[in-house]
């Protein structure tokens, strides 16, 4: 990946469910998921893909944007291509950051 390029960690859309939960109770246990709570900006869709997918991403981040911070025992997946623009919610980060005065 190229120097300044934007990244983003999501899960392997071939991820199993015990292996999303796994992921989703691993990064919130060392970030602040609180996004992810009924009624904040990232809790719609209400689906363990869309949750795992952006608690990884927020740890992805916030550990430096290494692609090993990502890895989440081979089910995370690196894209640059904007994932708000698929079947993720990861724009809510965005609305979260503007928002982040008025946290849930």
């Amino acid at each position: 990946m190229a120097n300044g390029q934007k990244t983003w960690c999501v899960a392997k859309p071939s991820s199993d469910q015990a292996t999303l939960l796994a992921n989703l109770n691993y990064a919130c246990s060392q970030v602040d998921c609180r996004i992810l709570q009924k009624g904040c900006p990232c809790s719609y869709p209400d689906n363990l893909m869309n949750h795992a997918s952006i608690a990884m991403n927020l740890y992805y981040q916030s550990r430096g944007k290494n692609h090993w911070n990502c890895d989440f025992r081979a089910s995370g997946l690196v894209v640059v291509t904007d994932p708000s623009m698929s079947h993720y919610s990861l724009s809510c980060l965005a609305k979260f950051f503007s928002l982040m005065k008025y946290l849930c």
